[in-house]
């Protein structure tokens, strides 16, 4: 009898738990659907729960702040769903294969082809938050945190090349990490893509042969006249 008892209540604690994860989900995609359309500041709490059909305290209670809520919208963005956002980034199958790679001109091909969908993804969501921050102190430290997150993990991808005696002899690491951040931004993709009308694909072949020279040194062969590039 026992044994049934702690079977049953097995099966409702992981009922519960999947439940759970599956409002999160719920709030998670309704939230980004307000947060791109409408922006941070005309997405309210309210509306935000009833898109995703539960009330406002469950929110709360799963998040704990609109900040915090808007934080794993993006991070699940960036992720490219809010079920890979719960995967450490080195494990993510597009980072492994950037990791594992040893030749740095392969990896820096492999690493800019991250790049377009990451922008495409996050970039409705940070041009909010960035349209936001002068209105809310905790939405300036979100952004600061999030930039700060961001030169943090391209500091580790030029620290492989580093590791691996690729950097050209003329950039320190924390150079060369200040050169990613600065080309793989969110504000040079709008440049180039939005301003200048760019496709992502031209995006993409130019940045990978900036950063093959800048961290390298090398050039990359431009593409012949008619192609992207």
């Amino acid at each position: 009898m026992s044994g049934d008892v702690n079977t049953r209540r097995r099966y409702e604690s992981q009922r519960r738990q999947q439940q759970a994860a599956q409002t999160r989900r719920d709030i998670m995609a309704a939230a980004g659907t307000l947060f791109r359309r409408r922006g941070y500041a005309a997405s309210p709490m309210p509306l935000i729960a009833s898109e995703a059909g539960v009330v406002v305290e469950t929110i709360y209670r799963a998040f704990g702040s609109k900040a915090n809520l808007f934080r794993a919208v993006v991070e699940a963005a960036l992720a490219g769903g809010a079920g890979r956002a719960d995967v450490p980034v080195e494990e993510r199958p597009a980072i492994r294969a950037v990791i594992e790679e040893p030749d740095p001109r392969e990896q820096i091909r492999l690493y800019v082809a991250t790049q377009p969908g990451i922008h495409r993804r996050s970039g409705p969501l940070l041009r909010a938050l960035y349209g936001a921050v002068g209105s809310d102190v905790e939405l300036k430290a979100l952004w600061e945190e999030m930039e700060a997150w961001r030169l943090s993990g391209q500091g580790r991808f030029v620290g492989m090349l580093g590791e691996g005696g690729h950097l050209r002899k003329d950039l320190s690491v924390e150079q060369a990490r200040d050169v990613v951040w600065t080309l793989c931004s969110l504000a040079i993709y709008d440049m180039l893509t939005g301003s200048r009308g760019w496709p992502p694909e031209r995006y993409q072949a130019w940045l990978t042969r900036c950063l093959t020279f800048e961290l390298l040194g090398e050039g990359v062969a431009a593409p012949a006249a008619g192609t992207p590039g």
